[in-house]
């Protein structure tokens, strides 16, 4: 008779990711205790949590990192993600994996050790080492948005996931071509594409698609947000000392709000976070 292992009970915790209210943000699974888990393993766990990413925490193994997330979506593992890294920051503070030192955490993950600076129910990240360029395709961008024109330049902007970023003259408007824009993100081999507009003095408007399966849009995304900061930033519109928030999500009924500002050339990217759930994963 053959006996069955039995599972491991692994601390879990669901976060909803800028927003103060529950469920009107971007939610990340965060599994604590993931020592023992292979990556396989971890893989199977986020594409059946069916969530845009999954975190899973684990002791760091870098000098000066409080702890280690590794970060799956459904298909692939990402070397950074923004709204996974708010999230599972409140959610090593909340299981009384980490405390912050001087307000900061330090996350080790595939792209190095990310600072989060924690206030409270607050959190932000400093974006880690990021490049851009002038995307491929761009006379198709207004075709895939649906859309007349575009304001600038449309560039390939990689803050771990690569995004296209565009900035139109009203988000609200857009009416994506799902085969035109698969083609375009495909082409500059991108994770999705991510749309802004000027909403008023210090604000903006963002929304953020990508494919999975077929065309799905985000309902708040760091790290796409972190992209948009990066080109308004080498359009000029914004600079050194500059902050700004960006609202994102309403088209899918959320209210997401992110914090984006800039201190000696770094991006800083974030928002409130508020846990949804607490229990146990059995894996």
């Amino acid at each position: 008779m053959t006996s069955l292992a039995m599972p491991v009970r692994r601390r879990f915790a669901q976060v909803d990711v800028f927003t103060s209210k529950p469920f009107y943000g971007n939610p990340i699974a965060v599994v604590l205790d993931a020592q023992g888990l292979s990556s396989a393993e971890m893989q199977r766990i986020a594409h059946w949590t069916n969530l845009s990413e999954t975190a899973f925490v684990l002791p760091p193994t870098e000098a000066g990192a409080d702890y280690q997330v590794r970060i799956f979506g459904r298909a692939d593992e990402f070397p950074f993600a923004g709204h996974p890294t708010l999230g599972t920051a409140l959610a090593v503070l909340d299981a009384g994996i980490a405390v912050p030192d001087n307000g900061r955490l330090m996350m080790q993950c595939a792209a190095g050790i990310v600072e989060v600076a924690v206030a409270d129910a607050a959190f932000s990240f400093r974006l880690p080492p990021h490049s851009a360029h002038t995307a491929t395709g761009a006379e198709r961008v207004c075709a895939a948005l649906g859309i007349t024109s575009v304001i600038g330049a449309l560039e390939a902007i990689d803050t771990g996931p690569h995004w296209l970023v565009a900035q139109v003259a009203d988000v609200r408007m857009l009416s994506p071509d799902a085969s035109i824009l698969e083609t375009l993100i495909d082409t500059n081999r991108a994770s999705g594409i991510t749309v802004y507009s000027d909403t008023g003095p210090g604000e903006i408007a963002v929304r953020t698609f990508f494919f999975a399966a077929s065309l799905a849009e985000d309902p708040v995304c760091g790290s796409g947000n972190a992209a948009v900061a990066v080109h308004r930033m080498r359009a000029g519109a914004i600079g050194d000392g500059d902050a700004y928030v960006a609202r994102q999500g309403q088209q899918l009924g959320r209210d997401g709000e992110v914090r984006v500002r800039i201190e000696g050339g770094d991006v800083h990217v974030g928002g409130e976070c508020v846990i949804c759930i607490r229990g146990e994963f059995l894996a």
